[in-house]
């Protein structure tokens, strides 16, 4: 059965919230998403999608069809103001998605992959832009540990343009959870710290086999605990002016360099 919501009744608050309140984010377990890509990548990563929201014209596109024909999730037709308004933008977008936050279970990670550990980032865009890079060198996971930005946040999300949807995404309150999981599995995960203070050029340090690479707070770097915690902190050469990088960026040029070693290591 589809549900109409023409005003700004108690569904379209409960909605709205998700944009701004991350406690309310949280509480209820769920996300707004939009835009051709992020939902298309949710539903194909298995993502579960508990509501459907379109502005109720007449013909949808191809892609949006098939989502809504194909969906078992709640189906609703919004007034279109108040698809613009959740949709953050001028005019309503053909779909909205709200999507099921997935447990914060370390489990989920794959222990003989590369997983990325973002340390208290403080700007959602940063962490977003780091999901991207993560999917795009082939990471399957990315933790985001202590005090942080929401990974759920629709900045976060947008900024990632839906490779945050091909990762497993798990919030952890420090280091030790993160720690403690890499020390139960079977085979050793070594563990690799970005800094500018590094003494390794990051193309000299072995980024293969099971990993983690760990990303400090855009504004202090890593706690002293993940400093002490990682195997080597690697440095990315530099000249001009600039005394650091941003933390996003830095990450992914790590990411990179961990991508071209680990195809070459699998093609020996």
């Amino acid at each position: 059965m589809t549900i109409r919501v023409t005003s700004r009744n108690a569904r379209f608050q409960q909605w709205e919230a998700l944009l701004h309140n991350r406690t309310k984010r949280h509480r209820q377990g769920e996300f707004l998403v939009q835009g051709v890509r992020p939902i298309t990548l949710a539903v194909e990563h298995g993502w579960t999608i508990r509501t459907l929201i379109t502005d109720g014209r007449p013909r949808l596109s191809s892609w949006a069809g098939g989502i809504w024909e194909s969906t078992t999730a709640e189906q609703v037709v919004m007034a279109p103001d108040l698809v613009a308004e959740l949709g953050e933008k001028d005019e309503p977008s053909e779909l909205l998605a709200v999507v099921e936050m997935p447990d914060d279970d370390l489990s989920r990670l794959d222990p003989t992959g590369l997983t990325v550990v973002f340390d208290r980032p403080t700007q959602p865009g940063n962490l977003g832009t780091l999901a991207r890079s993560a999917d795009a060198f082939g990471a399957t996971g990315l933790v985001v540990t202590g005090h942080a930005a929401d990974p759920y946040d629709p900045r976060s999300v947008r900024s990632s343009t839906g490779s945050l949807f091909a990762l497993a995404v798990v919030r952890a309150p420090s280091h030790r959870e993160v720690l403690s999981w890499a020390g139960a599995q079977p085979h050793t995960i070594r563990v690799v710290g970005t800094d500018e203070t590094g003494t390794i050029d990051v193309r000299d340090a072995d980024l293969t086999g099971p990993l983690i690479v760990v990303v400090g707070n855009e504004t202090n770097g890593m706690t002293a605990a993940w400093r002490e915690a990682c195997d080597p902190l690697v440095a990315i050469a530099m000249v001009g002016s600039a005394s650091s990088l941003n933390a996003a960026t830095a990450g992914s040029i790590v990411l990179e360099e961990a991508f071209r070693q680990r195809q070459r290591w699998a093609a020996m």
